[in-house]
């Protein structure tokens, strides 16, 4: 068993730092971008006077990177080759978002808007899988070009997790002799609308509350007639682009249907186990990135006339921490490294609650590293002098929104005592 790196992904690694160094790094130290990264990050990328909203110039900051990423072959990395990438794998991907991650706050990958100089894009290969041809010629280039954005419609304000009792509605009428739908309900977190030239709207078309088969979705213009912005969420950590909408008899035609017809939550969970390890990494990433500025610290920091870190109530739960992460990181890239030798379906089947175990650890621990860090640090951990806070305030967020931990603990357990998974099935055979 070796458990070496693949020479192609270190020295890809390589490659990016070499990238990073020569084309972000000057990017981020002119014009003073800095103040997007620094003790002033949160307000300068705030419009507090607009909602909360990101502001002009700190999105066109990101806008600039990602060209001049995408531009050296980087952006595109995990896509397929016939969309300009490079086949990534879920392996390599995880290595390169906990590399980025542990190198801490810049402009590099920034994940408080989902941003990064090596792309998720999961949206593009949804549009692969499931787009009509008609929808692939529209939306996969005008993904990659910027012509086209798509924010996500699933979560709805009286129901969070559990998607399957979903109050917004889809109802079939013909509108001018054109066979379409009628979409009536309202949508929390609709991250990016404020920019966002679609919506992927899930709405139930058949069945009853709580079926799982029954759900549409349908892509509808953010500019609709109906579609309303009712609020902008302020969030633990601004700015906020993150909106609850409204969709009033909202009227689209039977080509805006994306999918299958009733078998929209296949969508909707088709990427989950490729996002949660490539986010799980980003965890441990920036948790090791705590560790190590709260050690190198505490040797610095001398009060009482010697360095903290002589001290074990210092050194104790950062020994915890750096074992916690080390053995992590050998979960997280063994269950890519697994993912990457089976197909979507066999990964569902299979290694859905180690992804899970992977994701709600991660999280989890960078949240406790973080904190661990300011405890370190004292007042300046305390400080926005410090990234620890910012860090903190990011990924507290990933307890929640990409699939609670307790949604994954359950999954988990569900696995465990045999209520599904692998083992429901060989009970069913016993």
């Amino acid at each position: 068993m070796d458990f070496d790196l693949p020479a192609e992904i270190t020295d890809y690694l390589a490659e990016l730092d070499a990238f990073i160094e020569a084309e972000i790094v000057p990017l981020q130290a002119q014009d003073d971008n800095e103040r997007f990264f620094d003790h002033r990050r949160e307000w300068a990328r705030t419009d507090y006077d607009n909602g909360g909203l990101p502001r002009h110039e700190w999105e066109e900051l990101l806008a600039i990177a990602k060209k001049r990423a995408d531009k050296a072959g980087h952006l595109r990395f995990a896509l397929p080759k016939e969309f300009g990438g490079k086949d990534g794998s879920n392996l390599a991907m995880a290595v390169i978002r906990e590399h980025f991650a542990a190198k801490g706050l810049g402009l590099h990958n920034d994940l408080q808007n989902e941003h990064s100089i090596v792309a998720n894009y999961p949206q593009v290969l949804m549009f692969r899988d499931f787009g009509t041809q008609d929808q692939k010629d529209e939306f996969i280039g005008g993904m990659l070009d910027g012509s086209r954005s798509i924010c996500f419609g699933l979560t709805e304000p009286e129901h969070g997790s559990d998607a399957t009792h979903m109050e917004t509605v889809g109802v079939r009428e013909t509108c001018d002799g054109v066979s379409g739908w009628r979409i009536n309900g309202e949508k929390m977190w609709t991250t990016g609308m404020h920019v966002a030239t679609h919506v992927m709207v899930f709405a139930r078309t058949e069945g009853k509350a709580g079926d799982a088969k029954g759900i549409t979705c349908f892509i509808v213009p953010a500019e609709a007639e109906g579609v309303k912005v009712e609020e902008y969420l302020w969030t633990f950590n601004m700015p906020t682009d993150h909106p609850r909408v409204s969709f009033t008899n909202v009227w689209v035609p039977d080509s805006n249907v994306f999918g299958p017809a009733d078998g929209g939550l296949e969508l909707a969970q088709h990427f989950v186990h490729e996002n949660r390890i490539r986010q799980a990494a980003s965890s441990l990433g920036a948790a090791d990135y705590c560790v190590k500025e709260a050690a190198k610290y505490a040797r610095e920091r001398k009060p009482f006339g010697k360095p903290l870190a002589v001290n074990q109530a210092i050194q104790f739960p950062l020994v915890e921490l750096a074992t916690q992460i080390e053995m992590l990181r050998l979960l997280i890239r063994k269950t890519a490294w697994q993912m990457d030798r089976m197909s979507k379906p066999d990964v569902a089947k299979t290694l859905s609650d180690r992804v899970s175990m992977c994701n709600y650890w991660a999280n989890r621990l960078v949240c406790e590293a973080a904190d661990t860090a300011m405890q370190v640090h004292g007042g300046m951990g305390y400080s926005r002098h410090k990234p620890f806070e910012h860090i903190y305030r990011h990924h507290r967020r990933y307890r929640i929104t990409e699939g609670a931990e307790e949604i994954q603990m359950r999954k988990i357990a569900a696995w465990m005592f045999g209520f599904a998974g692998p083992n429901k099935v060989a009970r069913e055979k016993a």
